[in-house]
């Protein structure tokens, strides 16, 4: 059928005529699109006595896909996170080499598919974070009505083999520490009392911190809608001790708690500013400490873990984590509970039990 209702927009024609797509939209009625269509094809199949058409009676262009994705770029950086746009931009690369100069309603499910095979080569996480972002973009593209349909629609996630993810134990966080600089320990310190996001502690500002109620307010852009949340974080005596160190011996023309200088990328002039990412610096801490690998996210895990294995409430831990969902922590809860516990127990003494009475049995006859 090539006239179709599509919802809160209204009817549109979309045919192929001689290897030639044509659409026009938005018709308040089928009668209406049908008629333009019929028009349409008449005007296709004789040039000859069809007058010229204004700009305005030509069929609309579809949005190609690099259209798309820079909008959809546009959007995500006013609403998301940095880092977030960072890897939006990555792919985003990638995926206009493969379909940047066609229509972004020609991208077919088989498109996409092909796409992802080659990218499941790799990895099947690698696989799988494309289809999210994929799935993201064209989402957008279908909620504006510059499309009508997600070719990501019916594409399941690659399985993947999961495994339990190595948590840092509090011996392995005290030698990284141990081995750092003071500036960079105290960094460490206030992700470790925290259990902050990265870019929430490098977002960290003084109007942040209250010494008096004893608390520090995290920002995070982790919430449905992208905006920037925050949440009150209480200190640790600990953290009162390394923050109110650094605020008697901060620089008072800076804002924020952890800052450096460096080259601009953009400019080559020499600029100061809160750190974006460190992730070389724990390689090299890792290495100096003589502790396998492991990245800031891991102090948060560490940190879940520790409370929920002294019992402190679920909704607690996530609250000081900063999830919107209770099965978000849950992943990070890493440590065997009381339960599992004696619940193995009590399958022991049982299964020995069984096994006593079977014996006795069999030695009765």
């Amino acid at each position: 059928m090539s006239t179709y209702f599509i919802g809160g927009k209204g009817w549109r024609y979309d045919f192929t005529l001689k290897k030639q797509r044509y659409t026009d939209q938005w018709f308040q009625t089928k009668k209406e699109a049908k008629r333009a269509e019929a028009k349409r094809r008449e005007e296709i199949l004789n040039p000859e006595i069809v007058p010229i058409r204004t700009e305005e009676e030509k069929t609309q262009t579809d949005i190609t896909f690099l259209e798309l994705i820079n909008l959809r770029l546009d959007h995500v950086r006013a609403y998301n996170s940095e880092k977030y746009y960072n890897e939006h931009i990555y792919m985003a690369k990638r995926w206009v080499k493969e379909w940047g100069k066609i229509s972004a309603r020609e991208i077919s499910q088989s498109m996409i598919e092909k796409f992802l095979f080659k990218r499941l080569r790799i990895s099947a996480f690698t696989a799988n974070v494309e289809i999210r972002y994929l799935k993201a973009a064209f989402n957008y593209g279908k909620k504006r009505g510059m499309i009508d349909q997600n070719p990501l629609d019916g594409i399941s996630f690659f399985p993947i083999e999961k495994r339990i993810k190595k948590i840092p134990t509090v011996e392995d966080i005290d030698k990284i520490i141990a081995v750092a600089d003071p500036d960079t320990q105290d960094y460490l310190w206030v992700i470790r009392e925290t259990m902050g996001r990265i870019s929430e502690i490098n977002r960290l500002e003084w109007k942040d911190v209250n010494f008096e109620y004893k608390h520090v307010i995290l920002y995070t852009r982790k919430k449905k809608g992208g905006h920037l949340t925050p949440r009150k974080i209480p200190m640790t005596e600990k953290l009162h001790e390394v923050l109110s160190a650094r605020y008697a011996n901060r620089d008072k023309t800076k804002p924020w708690v952890f800052w450096h200088e460096y080259i601009s990328s953009k400019t080559g002039e020499r600029c100061c500013g809160p750190y974006k990412d460190r992730k070389r610096l724990m390689k090299r801490l890792c290495t100096l400490a003589g502790v396998e690998y492991f990245r800031y996210h891991a102090i948060r895990h560490c940190g879940a873990s520790l409370m929920e294995s002294i019992n402190i409430p679920i909704g607690s831990i996530q609250r000081i984590l900063g999830h919107e969902n209770r099965t978000t922590t849950e992943i990070y809860l890493h440590s065997i509970g009381d339960s599992e516990v004696q619940a193995i127990k009590i399958y022991e003494g049982a299964r020995q039990k069984s096994h006593t009475d079977s014996h006795t049995t069999k030695n009765g006859l």
